[in-house]
């Protein structure tokens, strides 16, 4: 097991660096220059020397001045000891600035992941055991739903629903203009908005999750050694949970990882759309005014997010079934 993770944890490293190289050369062929636009607000209150010269230091405070080689390597070396760069949007360095987002982003997804697992897993082997019952039919009908409907439609739809017609949550928003108080305060303020785009999130979820939980349990009750295990005269609890379900684990687990990557990507657009103060809401921001820095730094979570929940994945195919080794 050791072996292995060492294994795996060069091949995230050699990944990481092949893509490092790829999306520094994307960013770096966008039309535009950082320098100017760092100075976009300013330049009509500058002379043209005054301008020229805040350029020049402008250019050599971004690292623009030196090869393109030597860019990438600097801008690796810092990014690796948490030196994001300089966002030329907030007026300040990377680090300082996504923090908070940063944290708004892992509360509201790592919130969703408790109600999805606790409704999922249940739903889908609920619905497999009583395939083709009038349960079974309503709950597909359901999920399906869920599962083909868009991020924004259905954000726009609970919107109208919720915050519309009927108020009880509130439209946008991470917390209540202007409020303050104790720190208990703020959190359940934080939460009270944080429900509306939670309960999207679940819901959309729910539909894939459902779907693929009864697929995988359909298939597994199927098997011979379900028979057998009614044959020895277990109990319906024992064959479903302890048999059947642990041995669905290994495809649920495959499609687990690629959803919780998905899910981060997903909350781009929830947050955009609820105005959450989150990552998707700084990158999209930080892309329509090509402040590289930040796109970068967020680009960079997301590879990282995706390789480590591979290794995660791989790992967990050998908790959830010993016939599995990992070499």
């Amino acid at each position: 097991m050791l072996r292995y993770i060492l294994k795996r944890l060069m091949y995230i490293v050699v990944v990481f660096l092949v893509a490092s190289v790829l999306i520094f050369a994307l960013y770096k062929s966008v039309p535009g220059d950082p320098a100017r636009l760092m100075l976009e607000g300013n330049k009509q209150s500058m002379k043209p020397e005054e301008y020229e010269a805040r350029y020049q230091e402008a250019v050599q405070k971004l690292g623009l001045d030196k090869p393109l080689v030597v860019q990438y390597f600097t801008w690796l070396f810092n990014t690796l000891r948490g030196d994001f760069g300089y966002s030329i949007t907030y007026k300040m360095p990377v680090r300082n600035m996504i923090g908070v987002p940063m944290k708004n982003t892992i509360m509201l997804n790592v919130w969703s992941l408790i109600p999805v697992f606790l409704i999922t897993i249940p739903l889908g082997i609920s619905t497999a055991v009583r395939r083709g019952s009038r349960y079974d039919s309503t709950v597909q009908v359901v999920t399906i739903i869920g599962y083909s409907l868009p991020f924004f439609v259905i954000a726009l739809l609970f919107i109208f629903l919720f915050a519309v017609k009927i108020p009880i949550f509130p439209i946008s928003g991470v917390q209540t203009p202007g409020m303050t108080g104790t720190t208990t305060k703020m959190f359940f303020d934080k939460l009270y908005h944080m429900a509306l785009p939670l309960i999207v999130m679940v819901f959309t979820s729910l539909g894939g999750l459902t779907r693929y939980v009864r697929a995988t349990m359909i298939e597994a009750l199927r098997m011979d050694y379900i028979r057998t295990a009614r044959a020895k005269g277990l109990s319906e609890k024992v064959v479903i949970y302890s048999h059947a379900f642990r041995n669905a684990l290994i495809p649920f687990i495959t499609i687990m990882t690629g959803w919780f990557i998905s899910i981060f990507s997903g909350s781009v657009v929830i947050e955009r759309t609820f105005l959450w103060n989150g990552m998707g809401k700084v990158i999209i921001d930080a892309l329509n005014q090509q402040d590289f820095s930040v796109s970068l730094a967020m680009v960079m979570f997301y590879l990282v997010l995706a390789l480590v929940g591979n290794l995660l994945m791989d790992l967990s195919y050998g908790l959830a079934d010993p016939r599995v080794k990992l070499d």
